[in-house]
């Protein structure tokens, strides 16, 4: 009997560990708001936030984000609580839009501030956040500030970073702790450089058209005595959308215009499905892991149409501060998993690690449909393009979306990213939620159920759902029960897993040819291989800092335009498919 106790107790043990999820996949799953201001639903109602900051805060993590009418918590970074909250002025009780918010830790207080250029947004103080309860610290901060951002160093000195300009610097300022009024006024942090750093170039194409490049988005992390400081550029509506840092050993005294050795940009997702990593801000969970949120483009119904990323993150043996992208869309071990599956709470996280190796398995695959609406046609939903998507003609249960994978192959997650077509909510609504049937079949004709949420009363635009146990299938197909609001639409029906082929060949030609008219472009080209139909261009500034990655479909080619005209670039090549990833090129030089 007590043998027989022990095992039914390590066997529901063991069922509870496999079953619960262990991953994530960008998009951010929640419950994003619908834009509140009318200017910006010409083409359409839909969804939108971005400049995210996630905090620790005894030991939960909170998000808030532009535009949500409040503000979210997660103790796991997987299940996030919203809670409403329209942060108003005390003494007139009007709105205030909490746009690029700024959030602080200061002891065991947490604190707030919306973005302003005048002084009449207060700063709101809490020590019990997650039940809602709020006081003013600061009826009107008297200096204001457009993306502004808290820092509390380790000698409990305050400090705020702000700007948002294609004109003005980032600035910093200390902030007296009890009077809360600014000491020795602002002083200038940081310039874009965009004659040396080719990133920071403005436009989709980085080549300066239009508008001189933005600075935005101040964040500060403090590691090994050092200062981080990061900030947003040069557009939020472009697939270049990065954050970068700069380096200096004190918060203040302008020292972030000298040049250091860090790979800049910090974090950016120029290539793949979900493009965009700027505007955000780093934190660590409770496992010690560093990871950085930031903002995710779609700017189809108007440029600031947007959603969130999360990345891991960290700093490398020299202090180099890195952000992993690569796969950045693909599903990646949570917190927990990350640290016990990974780490064993034993070695520092390093680039590349997080990734669970699923990959994409229906790119570009055969797609039918139930119906269609307009030029929205079947495909858009399966060529790895945010900005693209399949409409039903209707929003009514039984419209249905089905991929082939083209050959049996084990799948362990599949993304449903809903498109908002035909949207009417505006601002943040209650009662929102999703309905759908997922199923599978080896045949087409005979199907299973894999995922049933015919009960579901939660809002998921961004679903994601792991597998407690892998299948073999070929086809999978997704029936609509409920849709919130608008037409059945998706922007991506992305099916996750492991092909039961050979992985790719290694790219046999890999070149890069940096001009000498321009130091910060060069164009890349190498040779295709039959059986990928992708590639992942790493690059850095050693050997061993590869820390950018560019994911590049259905080409041979790539016009690279980011670098620090500078410096010296190291690449190398992966080639991609079904089954996983080649060998990686011999790494190459670029003077």
């Amino acid at each position: 009997m007590i043998r027989f106790y022990i095992f039914m107790m390590l066997t529901v043990v063991s069922t509870n560990n496999f079953a619960q999820q262990k991953t994530y996949c960008n998009p951010v799953n929640i419950d994003y708001g619908y834009t509140p201001i009318p200017d910006f639903t010409k083409w359409g109602k839909h969804r939108a936030t971005a400049d995210p900051v996630i905090v620790n805060y005894k030991g939960d993590l909170y998000l808030f984000s532009t535009n949500q009418w409040g503000y979210w918590w997660s103790s796991d970074m997987l299940n996030w609580n919203f809670i409403s909250r329209k942060f108003l002025r005390p003494w007139n009780k009007t709105y205030d839009e909490l746009c690029a918010p700024a959030v602080g830790i200061i002891g065991d207080t947490m604190i707030v501030f919306g973005s302003t250029y005048t002084n009449n947004f207060t700063i709101w103080m809490s020590t019990n956040p997650k039940a809602n309860e709020w006081k003013p610290l600061v009826d009107s901060f008297a200096i204001g500030g457009w993306d502004p951002a808290f820092f509390t160093d380790d000698d409990g000195k305050l400090y705020m970073y702000n700007g948002s300009s294609n004109v003005f610097p980032l600035y910093g300022v200390e902030i007296d702790r009890k009077t809360f009024q600014p000491i020795d006024g602002r002083k200038e942090m940081h310039t874009l450089h965009a004659w040396r750093y080719g990133w920071q170039r403005f436009g989709e194409y980085m080549d300066n058209t239009f508008l001189d490049p933005f600075i935005e988005g101040a964040w500060m992390t403090k590691h090994n005595g050092k200062y981080y400081l990061q900030y947003g550029a040069p557009g939020t509506e472009f697939s270049g959308y990065a954050d970068g840092v700069a380096v200096g050993d004190q918060p203040l005294g302008n020292p972030f215009e000298n040049f250091t050795d860090q790979s800049d940009p910090l974090s950016m997702k120029a290539g793949g499905f979900a493009r965009g990593a700027g505007h955000g801000s780093t934190f660590l969970d409770n496992f010690k892991n560093w990871w950085h949120v930031s903002t995710i483009r779609i700017s189809v119904k108007n440029n600031f149409e947007r959603r969130i990323g999360i990345w891991p993150a960290g700093f490398d043996k020299d202090d180099v501060m890195w952000c992993n992208t690569a796969f950045g869309d693909y599903p990646h071990y949570l917190p927990q998993a990350y640290d016990s599956v990974l780490l064993s709470g034993s070695v520092k996280q390093t680039y590349g690690d997080g990734f669970t190796g699923w990959m994409l398995l229906n790119y570009k695959k055969p797609v039918i449909v139930s119906s269609t609406l307009g030029n929205y046609n079947a495909g858009n939903a399966a060529d790895e393009d945010i900005k693209t998507y399949w409409s039903a003609a209707s929003g009514n249960k039984g419209e249905w979306i089905q991929t082939d994978l083209g050959a049996v192959s084990t799948v362990n997650a599949i993304q449903i990213n809903y498109a908002d077509q035909d949207a009417e909510f505006m601002g943040k609504s209650s009662g929102v939620f999703h309905q759908y049937i997922l199923y599978y079949s080896m045949d087409g004709k005979k199907w299973n159920i894999l995922a049933d949420k015919r009960n579901n009363k939660t809002d998921v635009p961004h679903e994601y759902v792991e597998l407690a146990y892998p299948v073999q299938t070929r086809f999978i197909k997704l029936e609509n029960i409920h849709m919130p609001t608008g037409k059945f639409a998706i922007s991506g029906f992305r099916v996750f897993g492991k092909g039961n082929g050979t992985v790719p060949s290694k790219v046999g030609q890999f070149m890069v040819l940096r001009t000498e008219k321009d130091k910060r472009s060069a164009w890349i080209r190498w040779s295709p291989v039959d059986n990928a139909y992708a590639y992942n261009i790493y690059y850095g500034i050693a050997p061993d800092k590869l820390y950018n990655c560019i994911l590049v479909y259905d080409d041979n080619e790539y016009w690279f335009k980011v670098m620090d005209s500078q410096k010296a670039y190291y690449f190398t090549i992966e080639a991609i498919n079904e089954n996983g990833v080649s060998k990686k090129y011999e790494i190459i030089k670029v003077e």
